[in-house]
């Protein structure tokens, strides 16, 4: 059996410097600590978890809680997470929480009792408060996509307000004047930032606001299938949809082509998120494209610090949130 002693004479160094290394609790030397994760992976070397968990008060296990790993969004996010968790000696749990609170918090009250290191969640609505306790209560938290900017709470996420104003000037700049919105929840605060950024550009451009071209979900992205017939059963058509999410666009394209509409000759259709799916449909869709896994990347980066500066300094650091980038991909759905 390869032991602690082993793995520090191929590193070439104490077997006090590979338990900080291993337990993150103090500082070592980037090099340092690479040569010894190197020599970890050569001796294929793996400390018993349970003790060093009763030593340290931890496991290096995080929770990850998604809405539902079937959103085409989550994958990425899970992998980036994942890949970073990994890198860090920490092991990931999946939680899918079917956007129910109560399943939501059946699991954070089981695993707060299984000595949970943090906590990343992916499925904050505004009434959510016993996600926001989290940290009240001393663990390490990180919400990705969902969160208000005012929120006191490390997160991860994108301007949507932004994204979704730049996404409706370019159908604007490229001839488009009467601008359908395919909206999804609007408790979940995305949602509502694009809705806002959307009608900002729409002001901006002195172009009027008409509620009949603003489809609201009804029952899940498939319920645009319906609504967009129902929107064209009346004239005047739209020129263009812009769909705040990859999959309500996919259904949208679905519609028009049932119903013989040229896309984007007729109709230009614009998504949001950039799934791997968007460029396989006919025609590959345009899209506002959403850095997921590096989203995930972040995410995990940021807790991992937080489980790290808790251990030295017993407290978690003042919360910030982080806004990544967003690109528009022009494809063919749009003219």
């Amino acid at each position: 059996m390869t032991n602690i002693k082993d793995v520090a004479a191929v590193a070439g160094v104490s077997a006090s410097t590979v338990s900080r290394v291993l337990s993150g609790k103090s500082y070592v030397n980037e090099q340092t600590r690479q040569r010894v994760l190197e020599a970890v992976k050569k001796m294929d070397y793996s400390p018993n978890v349970l003790a060093k968990g009763l030593k340290m008060g931890r496991s290096n296990t995080i929770a990850l809680m998604v809405p539902s790993i079937q959103n085409l969004i989550f994958p990425d996010i899970t992998r980036g997470v994942e890949d970073t968790a990994r890198k860090n000696g920490f092991t990931v749990v999946l939680c899918n929480t079917d956007e129910d609170v109560e399943v939501e918090k059946s699991y954070i009250n089981k695993l707060k009792k299984r000595w949970i290191d943090g906590f990343i969640v992916c499925s904050m609505l505004p009434g959510s408060d016993h996600i926001r306790a989290l940290r009240d209560e001393g663990f390490p938290l990180v919400l990705v996509n969902r969160c208000a900017k005012e929120e006191h709470l490390d997160a991860v996420i994108v301007d949507n307000h932004k994204a979704s104003y730049d996404a409706v000037n370019y159908l604007v700049r490229t001839g488009h004047s009467r601008i359908a919105l395919a909206l999804g929840r609007e408790e979940v605060v995305l949602y509502r930032d694009r809705l806002e950024g959307y009608l900002a550009a729409l002001r901006d451009n002195m172009l009027p606001v008409d509620e009949r071209l603003i489809l609201r979900e009804t029952n899940g992205s498939n319920s645009f299938y319906y609504l967009t017939r129902n929107m064209l059963s009346v004239e005047p058509w739209p020129d263009a949809i812009f769909a705040t999410s990859d999959p309500k666009a996919i259904v949208i394209l679905h519609a028009l082509h049932d119903m013989g509409v040229r896309i984007p000759q007729d109709i230009s259709v614009l998504g949001f998120d950039n799934v791997g799916l968007s460029a396989l449909v006919e025609p590959p869709l345009s899209t506002v494209s959403q850095p997921l896994y590096e989203m995930g990347v972040v995410a995990a980066t940021k807790l991992i610090n937080q489980i790290r500066y808790k251990d030295h300094t017993g407290g978690l650091p003042e919360p910030a949130v982080d806004i990544l980038n967003t690109d528009l991909v022009i494809r063919k759905s749009t003219r």
